[in-house]
């Protein structure tokens, strides 16, 4: 009797594991860029997104929902805000002062210059100039496509926070470029 439930709860596990995988595993990729850009180290973000696949998969049998990389982000969002936390608690309370982050200068467009593969390099710098809940927005926003519902969601904020945020982060990242590009 005792080898038939060893083996239903091996064949449950089995299922639980091939189910978490064909829903998390095509989120790795989007994981690791959050981590990555929230962290600004390699080493930590691997880190990060092997813990947050752990807890998610100890949490996947309450796993209810229809979004897997929304609640995958936010787990990993939230090790990583962790992590900081622990670490560099300045990161996360970069103060943003509209009267010293505000631009007059019109005349670069983030966007145009964000289509441009040889600003890559650029970018990252101006990237990681932001405070760590800006590189979070423009992460998710841009580079990985979420809506500002997703991104409320992962961020636990209101849409209306998310949009000024992300406006921002723009702004921000907007003119750091213009002022490296007029050099």
């Amino acid at each position: 009797m005792k080898f038939v439930v060893v083996s239903a709860k091996k064949a449950t596990l089995k299922e639980d594991l091939m189910s978490f995988e064909a829903l998390m595993l095509p989120h790795l990729d989007a994981a690791h860029n959050l981590a990555k850009w929230l962290l600004r180290n390699e080493q930590d973000a691997q880190d990060v997104v092997q813990e947050a696949f752990l807890r998610a998969f100890k949490s996947f049998s309450g796993f209810h929902g229809s979004n897997g990389r929304a609640w995958l982000l936010t787990i990993v969002r939230n090790s990583s805000y962790t992590l900081l936390k622990n670490n560099r608690v300045a990161d996360l309370t970069t103060p943003f002062d509209e009267e010293i982050h505000a631009s007059d200068d019109k005349s670069v467009s983030a966007a145009t210059i964000l289509e441009h593969s040889e600003h890559a390099e650029l970018i990252r710098e101006a990237m990681d100039e932001l405070p760590a809940e800006f590189r979070e927005i423009l992460t998710l926003r841009h580079q990985e496509g979420l809506s500002y519902k997703e991104i409320a969601d992962i961020a636990q904020i209101p849409q209306g926070t998310v949009m000024s945020r992300l406006a921002r982060a723009r702004a921000k990242l907007k003119e750091y470029l213009g002022a490296r590009m007029s050099k």
